[in-house]
């Protein structure tokens, strides 16, 4: 046995389990594998942004060091402020979300905090969580969106901690289901010590009248005590915020590792974000256009016989087994449809599944064709 043997053994096992992975070219496909929920990544919007900001100061693209050293600029600033006048509180930028959900629990909890975190959250907040254990704090995950254990166990913990923190996304990207935030902030209410974390990833963009989300949609943003999201899905670009409150942000900049310790991101970066945020913040249009087919897509998924929990752009077809999951998406991508298989640990196990993202440039004759496809392959 060399030092290779226990490598090849842990890639045998992926292999034989049908979870072995590998990157992918981009095709010629039809992509609906794809995050660029309002197809802007490739849009026009790249040629009037060059016009517009090539002879800016900060287009350029390095920042050479962290924020707190030499690497803050004007466009960063900028960034943050074009999300501060929207959301109407504090925010705080970062190089990607997965540095964002890694950072943020292990710089504000200690051993008097508790963590309650929905069962399905994405993994870089079960990450946080593991680091926030190293510094004390204590965890539970609570059955995915079952409201009625979060309360029991909000009823039993919330006289044995300081703090509290309940865990969760509004929009799942897994199951594509939308979280009731309402519903968990009545149940914040009923205790001082609590506060809500809500990850808007896959809602940003889409939902709400300006595109800031889900708590946007339901008239809640003020009640969420950590807002944080992505520019990597929706508005075509990379990097993650908080929105909260000044101390917050405050605390962030002076203890969060990821932040302090890191190279920030380029300033052309940061302009970008700004412009393409600033830009969908005017397209309705083209969210009424996305949800809409989101619906129609889902419809036509069950009149297949299809289990689809889905109420939103995400949509998956559950299959259960691996093998079937990358079977069928091989079937599909040989019909002109790009779509990957989602195996376990990223689903529970028997829960495999294709899922179809949508696009705002996906229409509703792309969508008959793939169900047509499916309903095809279904029956052979």
């Amino acid at each position: 046995m060399d030092k290779f043997t226990p490598y090849h053994e842990r890639l045998s096992a992926l292999q034989n389990a049908g979870n072995i992975r590998s990157f992918r070219p981009q095709t010629d496909l039809l992509n609906l594998s794809s995050n660029d929920y309002l197809g802007l990544a490739r849009s026009h919007l790249k040629d009037e942004f060059i016009k517009t900001h090539q002879h800016h100061a900060d287009f350029c693209f390095g920042a050479s060091s962290s924020r707190l050293l030499t690497g803050n600029f004007d466009a960063h600033e900028m960034l943050e402020q074009a999300l501060q006048a929207a959301y109407g509180r504090s925010v705080l930028t970062f190089n990607s979300g997965y540095h964002m959900n890694i950072g943020i629990l292990p710089a504000i909890a200690d051993d008097q905090t508790l963590i309650l975190a929905d069962k399905w959250v994405h993994a870089s907040m079960i990450d946080g969580i593991l680091l926030a254990k190293e510094r004390g704090a204590k965890f539970y995950r609570y059955a995915h969106q079952n409201l009625t254990q979060l309360a029991q166990l909000l009823d039993k913990h919330h006289a044995n901690y300081r703090h509290i923190i309940i865990m969760t996304e509004s929009v799942f990207s897994m199951d594509g289901d939308v979280t009731d935030l309402q519903a968990l902030i009545t149940l914040k209410q009923q205790y001082p010590n609590v506060s809500l974390y809500v990850d808007e990833a896959h809602g940003v963009g889409v939902f709400g009248d300006r595109g800031l989300g889900v708590a946007e949609a339901l008239g809640v943003m003020d009640e969420i005590d950590f807002l944080v999201g992505t520019f990597g899905k929706a508005w075509a670009s990379v990097g993650g915020f908080i929105v909260c409150d000044a101390i917050i942000k405050q605390l962030l900049i002076n203890s969060m590792r990821p932040l302090i310790f890191s190279t920030n991101a380029p300033p052309i970066n940061a302009l970008w974000s700004a412009f393409v945020f600033n830009q969908s913040i005017k397209m309705q249009d083209q969210r009424k256009r996305l949800l809409d087919n989101a619906r129609y897509f889902i419809n036509k998924i069950k009149s297949l016989g299809y289990e689809c929990p889905s109420d939103s752009h995400i949509i998956p077809i559950i299959v259960g087994d691996n093998q079937k999951a990358i079977n069928l998406a091989e079937a599909l991508q040989n019909r002109g449809f790009y779509l990957l298989p989602i195996r376990p640990p990223t689903v529970p196990v028997n829960t495999a599944r294709i899922r179809v993202c949508l696009t705002a440039n996906i229409t509703t004759d792309q969508i008959d064709k793939f169900c047509q496809a499916l309903e095809e392959l279904t029956c052979c």
